[in-house]
């Protein structure tokens, strides 16, 4: 099975190749240097994308995004990301009841703080019913 990596790198070079550039580190480096505003990437460092031994972090993955004109989770996942993200989405709609909801809602309105402590507490008894079931 290929790594996210190896994936990337695929996808990478079938979105060059796909607006008409040839898929080599000297295009990359030259195209992507020019439309991002940080720190320059090195020949090395874009290289390392094409074979698949690196992944670029978000804001150089959002600038690559641009450049080849693809939704950035596209070009990080894949094109099904899409989908997978529906489904969760209707599971969401399907799993949780108006009382969920609204509780959901309640969450949301109040302040990190407050809400650090309801997620701690949540997690400590998720740990002690999988610990149950174990």
């Amino acid at each position: 099975m290929k790594n996210e990596k190896i994936l990337f790198a695929e996808r990478l070079t079938a979105a060059m190749q796909a607006r008409g550039y040839t898929a080599k580190a000297s295009v990359l480096e030259r195209e992507f240097n020019l439309r991002y505003s940080g720190k320059p990437i090195t020949l090395h460092g874009v290289r390392k994308w094409l074979i698949g031994e690196a992944i670029p972090p978000a804001d150089k993955l959002l600038t690559l995004a641009k450049w080849l004109n693809l939704p950035p989770e596209e070009l990080a996942f894949d094109k099904d990301i899409q989908k997978a993200i529906q489904q969760r989405e209707a599971h969401w709609q399907d799993e949780i009841g108006y009382k969920d909801k609204e509780i959901f809602d309640a969450f949301i309105k109040l302040p990190a703080s407050q809400k650090k402590i309801v997620r701690e507490v949540i997690v400590a008894f998720a740990k002690a019913y999988q610990a149950e079931d174990d």
